[in-house]
This record gives structure tokens, C-alpha cells and sequence, in this order.
């Protein structure tokens, strides 16, 4: 992340993994390291066609400002909050660096409107606080659907340390054959036809992945659950082979039991994968 010419790729609509190699923009990386950059296109509400009038418009002349990109790029208000929740304009203008908060108010329609050419301007924004880490976050999984800063459950991690929770990473080094409860976002939902009816669960924390068995049983008991939670707290024994540990779960729970606020903001930003 870090604006306009960082989250923009030569093909707007294809994600580059830039691995084993320089950054090919490394201006954009502060700490020196490698990249995954994203194409325009990756931000919601912004398709392939309105990409490449970004990347038209901006081949001509770098934009001055908001207004000067919704003008020229033809954006909306709704595209503009968007690509102002996704971080793209935080150092996206030449000398001028613009909050989330910032971006987001000038996205929007206010009052103290200046009309310019058949374009609305919101007035100037007020003093805004910066997002709290947890803020950026949340932003950054409505907006992409990725989180390059910090996962939604590292945000939790005390509390669910608190409620004897752990996360996958220590799942790796427990002793097999043992019951644990354990908590991440669901990423896919599986049901290979020669599974029996059995169904895979993708579990995500902080510290990786885990994969994670339900019965036809277990699957019938937790329906609702299994089927629609972004975030779950699953208990099960754990099993170890050929140094690959699953989860077999016995029940499944939605993260609200432990962080009632949670499950409504996951449910409204991440949206798994399921039975493709």
C-alpha cells in the first residue's frame, strides 16, 4: 500500500506475487522487502474498465487531487470512498498526504459543496483522527478483501488467549489426539463428492492455516454456523500425519461467543470461498 502508483500494475487487472526478486517498485517499500501488488481492479466497486481509465488518465498527466482523478477518470462518490477506504490516496498527490479519514470525507457529498464543472466538491475536512489499527484493518478487508497490515484476529488474540483459545500455529506443535478450541476466519468450504458428505473447512488466524474436518453429523448440528459464520471458534481433537494436522471437529461455534462485536463487522467485509 501507499497510494496511486503502488497498488497500480502495467495490467490492472492481474495481481503480481513478486517473489525471489527486487521490487520492481521499491520506492514503495520502506522496509526494503518484497511486494504482492494489486491491481486496481482488486478494490471493490472498481472494475476492469474503470481501472484503465485510471491508468489512461494518469499516463497523460499525474492527478493533482481527488477532484482532478474523479473528473478525468470519471469516478463517483462511491468509487472514490472505496479507494479512499483502501489507503490508495495516503501518499497518492505529490507533497500532499491524505488520512483514510481524510480521503473519505473528501469523497463524500457534503455540505459546503462547491460545484465545478458539473462536479460536486465536498467542503474541506475537518481535523480527523487517523484509523486505529484495528480501523485499518477492517478497512483494508472491506475494501480488498486482504489485510496486508495485520490480520482481523491478531486484533484478538489476548482475548481469545484469555478464553483458552489457540491459535494454529501452536495447533502445529501440540501433541495429536488431544481436544482444543481454536478460532480464525473461514476462507473456503469443500465438499468433494468422494468424501462421503464429509465437508473441509479452511481455518485462518494470524499464524497460518488449518484445515479442519467436519462429520455429516457435526455438519448437521452446527448448520447454521457452519454454513454462513466469516469467524469461528471450532473444538476438536487434533490429528497428525505425515507431518499435516487437521482438525476433527466436534462443535462449532460463531467468534460472538467470545467477541460479540466481531461477527456482524466480519460477516459485512470478508466473504469465503465456498464449495467451488
Amino acid at each position: 500500500p501507499g497510494g496511486l502508483d503502488s497498488c497500480l500494475v502495467d495490467h490492472p487487472d492481474r495481481v503480481e506475487w513478486v517473489e525471489g526478486t527486487p521490487d520492481p517498485t521499491p520506492a514503495h517499500r520502506r522496509d526494503a522487502g518484497f511486494a504482492v501488488r494489486l491491481g486496481l481492479d482488486a478494490v471493490r466497486g472498481i472494475s476492469t474498465e474503470v481501472a484503465e481509465r485510471i491508468v489512461a488518465a494518469r499516463a497523460e498527466r499525474p492527478f493533482a487531487d481527488q477532484v482532478d482523478l474523479s473528473r478525468r477518470a470519471g469516478l463517483d462518490a462511491r468509487q472514490l470512498e472505496a479507494l479512499a477506504t483502501a489507503g490508495a490516496f495516503e501518499d497518492a498527490f505529490a507533497g500532499v498526504r491524505l488520512s483514510r479519514r481524510q480521503a473519505l470525507w473528501n469523497a463524500g457529498w457534503t455540505e459546503g459543496e462547491e460545484h465545478l464543472e458539473g462536479l460536486r466538491v465536498a467542503g474541506p475536512a475537518p481535523m480527523l483522527p487517523e484509523m486505529e489499527d484495528v480501523e485499518v484493518t477492517m478497512a483494508d478487508l472491506w475494501a480488498t478483501g486482504i489485510t496486508p497490515a495485520a490480520h482481523p484476529f491478531a486484533h484478538l488474540r489476548d482475548l481469545l488467549r484469555g478464553a483458552g483459545i489457540t491459535s494454529v500455529a501452536d495447533c502445529a506443535t501440540s501433541e495429536p489426539h488431544r481436544r482444543v478450541h481454536v478460532a480464525g476466519l473461514v476462507t473456503h468450504r469443500q465438499r468433494p463428492g468422494t468424501a462421503g458428505g464429509v465437508t473441509f473447512l479452511n481455518l485462518e488466524d494470524e499464524t497460518g492455516m488449518l484445515n479442519v474436518v467436519c462429520t455429516v453429523g457435526v455438519w448437521r448440528r452446527y448448520r447454521a454456523t457452519a454454513a454462513s459464520a466469516a469467524g469461528m471458534i471450532i473444538r476438536g481433537i487434533l490429528e497428525r500425519q505425515d507431518g499435516v494436522t487437521n482438525l476433527v471437529a466436534d462443535r462449532l461455534a460463531p467468534v460472538e461467543e467470545v467477541y460479540p462485536e466481531a461477527g456482524q463487522a466480519l460477516r459485512a467485509r470478508h466473504r469465503s470461498r465456498d464449495f467451488h
